[in-house]
């Protein structure tokens, strides 16, 4: 029988670890950006907005495919199966 008296280690992925801290800064982002339309009076302002919420969503979605494609397991541990819908 096999003893394992120390268990491998598995050092995560550095850009992995990357691609989620700038997800978690996307998502402030567009929290933020939502704040803003939600205040913004000055129909351009709602314009300029809309399109900084289209953009954001964007990078989210390309982080989310991202992290999906580094990695299958952190992708199902943070919920991030299926195709991401953004409201």
């Amino acid at each position: 029988m096999k003893n394992v008296l120390f268990a491998k280690r598995v050092r995560p992925d550095p850009e992995l670890l990357i691609l989620k801290a700038e997800l978690l800064e996307a998502q402030g982002e567009l929290a933020c950006a939502y704040q803003q339309f939600d205040h913004a009076l000055d129909p351009e302002l709602v314009e300029s907005c809309i399109y900084q919420i289209s953009a954001v969503k964007a990078r989210c979605n390309y982080l989310i495919r991202a992290i999906k494609e580094r990695s299958p397991e952190a992708a199902a541990a943070a919920d991030l199966q299926g195709e991401a819908v953004w409201t």
